[in-house]
């Protein structure tokens, strides 16, 4: 994957993080069940760590 289509991927992770985030505020205050959001917020985790590192191998080359 090239520099521009990870840091790409990675700006809209974030943007999609942050709106779980706020999905999981809400149904928590709520009282609701979050813990898919939880989930799903764990993965996204996983997923920016790995665009994280690809990101940083490619400034080493």
């Amino acid at each position: 994957m090239k520099r521009s289509e990870i840091e790409d991927k990675l700006r809209v992770l974030k943007m999609d993080y942050a709106r779980i985030q706020g999905d999981v505020e809400k149904l928590e205050s709520v009282g609701g069940d979050a813990k898919p959001a939880l989930n799903q917020l764990e993965q996204m985790e996983l997923e920016i760590k790995t665009l994280k590192k690809e990101l940083r191998s490619l400034h080493q080359d």
